[in-house]
């Protein structure tokens, strides 16, 4: 059976037992479980390659104990046993020795994971098709990859818990754009499933990886944070399924929590690539960890202040904003104004509002910038919906496609030979300072459409109001009639007169 259709048959057991309700769920049951198998699986394997290595997940506890047999427990005694035995003895799995990382890690996402199947005969139906799929194949891991981006997908335009996550077409624009190297150091600290993370491995596999030491600079060099607990352990498995052995860079944590000044030179990185939360608040007291002219309760403008801060000079970074970050006061003029001074602000790429359709219609703003020199010029750059089609939406997102027309005017990693043209435009950082750091500049070629004379539209409009209150006084007047109890052949009566 295909990876597909394992899944879909997967989904389609999961669908009959009661327990299970909605997509979250189905993805985070389906999730511990893959995560069980695939670690099972990289054991056997380490076993085999590395001399004394011992699983640091109990054998009681490992998949080939209690999942492999097809035979195996099943009903009331399955049940009691993940419920009973499996779940709390991973929350509190020891992790020390040698292979503590792997033990963390293991802890970590079942920390606050659950188990939302109530029917053990299901569960056994479920657990007899995962161990059909060989995770130490290659081939059936990276198919398998694939498909759990498509759940994820599927997970994010379901606009679950409020959450809504990066178009893959604009993740590998930005990782593409930034161009991550294996030897750089790579952090996402608001990575979500890990959409960014899983991109740059893939374009660094693709563009440079060529010797086994090139693999392992680039496993050791990922970093990332993720605060909320089901994109977590959904971020963990996606690395594992990536064939990152060691996922305990994935920190189960909040980025904003620690004080700013607390990250050093130790703390710095070479590349960032996110989509910060935006349009809401950080806890109490978050704010406080940060100085006082950086004081917000605006998640964005938080991490906005925390990325300029942990990148090494000569860093880059590809960041999501809302425009509201780009034309908002106070706080936000501050930032910007930090962002120029340290930073070579070059590049804003301008997303219309359908983009994150149909979780979110608002405008957004892909900013790049490389850490160490102030800006001097700001190149934006319009995108725009495809011709023939009015916005981007569930069945029609945005593609990689889409974005070649912007990847063609970039110029190189120099960005050398750009040129203004009906999409694209450059502002001086002395015009921007002029404006009060105000960064949402329109596109100086777009002729605004023609919405006629101001004074004809204003009696229009008057016109229109005054016959709004004409229709609202007989409305009145009929209510009032009937109030008075006004016989209806009465009305009728004297409306047939006054027709007349």
């Amino acid at each position: 059976m295909s990876a597909r259709n394992t899944v879909k048959s997967i989904q389609d057991i999961m669908r009959k037992d009661a327990g299970v309700d909605g997509d979250a769920q189905r993805l985070s049951q389906l999730c511990w479980m893959f995560f069980l198998k695939i670690v099972d699986d990289q054991d056997q394997q380490l076993a085999v390659m590395q001399d004394g290595y011992r699983s640091p997940i109990p054998t009681r506890l490992q998949w080939r104990t209690w999942a492999a047999n097809p035979e195996g427990i099943t009903g009331k005694e399955l049940i009691d046993f993940i419920n009973g035995d499996l779940f709390p003895s991973l929350k509190e799995l020891s992790a020390s020795g040698r292979w503590a990382n792997r033990a963390r890690v293991a802890r970590a996402v079942f920390e606050d994971a659950y188990n939302y199947m109530k029917d053990g005969q299901l569960i056994r139906q479920v657990v007899n098709k995962i161990s059909e799929v060989n995770f130490n194949d290659l081939a059936e891991r990276k198919h398998f990859g694939d498909i759990y981006e498509q759940l994820l997908n599927d997970l994010q335009a379901a606009g679950n818990a409020g959450e809504f996550y990066t178009p893959r077409a604009v993740t590998a624009f930005m990782v593409d754009r930034i161009d991550p190297k294996p030897t750089e150091v790579i952090m996402d600290p608001s990575c979500g499933t890990g959409g960014f993370l899983t991109c740059s491995i893939r374009h660094m596999r693709d563009r440079y990886v060529k010797t086994v030491a090139d693999e392992a600079a680039l496993q050791a060099n990922l970093r990332a944070v993720e605060l909320k607990q089901l994109p977590h352990m959904l971020c963990v498995t996606n690395m594992l399924l990536h064939g990152v052995e060691d996922a305990s860079f994935v920190r189960h944590d909040n980025t904003l929590a620690r004080p700013y000044v607390s990250y050093t030179n130790a703390d710095r990185v070479d590349v960032i690539v996110t989509n910060p939360p935006f349009g809401a608040s950080v806890q109490d007291g978050i704010e406080t960890n940060f100085p006082q002219h950086f004081r917000t309760k605006e998640t964005a403008d938080l991490f906005l202040a925390l990325i300029i801060r942990i990148l090494k000079p000569g860093g880059r970074a590809a960041v999501v904003l809302p425009d509201g970050s780009l034309f908002g006061e106070g706080v936000k003029t501050r930032l910007k104004e930090h962002l120029m001074e340290e930073c070579n602000l070059h590049t804003i790429v301008r997303l219309p509002n359908s983009v994150f359709k149909p979780y979110a219609s608002i405008g957004t703003n892909l900013l790049f910038f490389e850490k160490g020199s102030p800006t001097q010029d700001i190149w934006f750059y319009e995108h725009r919906v495809p011709a023939g089609q009015k916005a981007y939406s569930m069945t029609r997102p945005i593609r990689v496609e889409h974005l070649q027309g912007c990847v063609d005017w970039w110029g190189g990693n120099a960005r050398e030979g750009r040129v203004e043209s009906e999409v694209a435009w450059r502002v001086t950082a002395d015009e921007v300072k002029a404006r009060g750091y105000n960064l949402d500049i329109k596109n100086p070629h777009t002729i605004e459409a023609d919405h006629g004379d101001p004074e004809e539209l204003l009696a229009s409009l008057n016109e229109a109001e005054a016959n709004a209150a004409a229709l609202r006084d007989q409305l009145k007047a009929i209510l009032h009639q009937a109030l008075l109890g006004v016989p209806m052949q009465d009305k009728v009566r004297k409306g047939d007169q006054r027709a007349h």
